[in-house]
């Protein structure tokens, strides 16, 4: 049976990373809802990227009584991508004031897997701590920091990198990037 996975996106710089996982779930015929704020699309098309015509279930992220704010709704998890420093906060400290900060609430609350990719640096000790809050609330704090072990040579080959780390914590198969096999010195 197809996963179930709810993508939301807030207005951090990076929607690169969002399209990317968006394109592989959708490949994969897996049921995808996306919520997207207002500042995520102005940042977006700004980064020229686009949310536009995929094949999923779009909400607006003032609409509270979407079936996926409920915990009665299942669903195999979330992923907040790129996730801004106020959308972290919010949902470290259980401010669930839009759908994407309620439904990583209900996420929480009913132990599913919800990924935070954080994009900020630096880091102040308000973030830390918020990211401190929400791992041990039951998130997984993924900041977007792609590893070179593999080589890149594109900036295609960094969003993979971190696109794959985000499916590998769903569980879903992906031939994104390398695997690390070791290195004999």
């Amino acid at each position: 049976m197809a996963k179930e996975i709810v993508v939301g996106v807030t207005g951090a710089s990076g929607a690169v990373y969002a399209r990317r996982l968006l394109d592989v779930l959708i490949s994969r015929d897996m049921k995808v809802h996306i919520i997207i704020t207002d500042v995520a699309g102005k940042i977006a098309a700004h980064e020229g990227v686009s949310f536009d015509g995929l094949n999923a279930e779009y909400h607006a992220s003032d609409k509270l009584f979407a079936s996926i704010a409920s915990g009665s709704h299942r669903y195999d998890g979330m992923v907040v991508i790129p996730c801004s420093a106020k959308t972290l906060s919010a949902i470290a400290n259980g401010y669930a004031d839009n759908l994407i900060t309620r439904t990583a609430d209900v996420c929480l609350k009913e132990h599913r897997k919800c990924i935070l990719v954080t994009r900020e640096m630096p880091l102040s000790t308000i973030h830390l701590r918020n990211m401190l809050a929400a791992a041990e609330a039951g998130a997984t704090i993924m900041p977007a920091s792609p590893g070179f072990y593999h080589k890149p040579k594109t900036i295609d080959d960094l969003v993979d990198m971190v696109v794959s780390c985000v499916l590998d914590h769903l569980e879903i198969e992906h031939s994104l990037t390398q695997r690390w096999s070791g290195y004999d010195a």
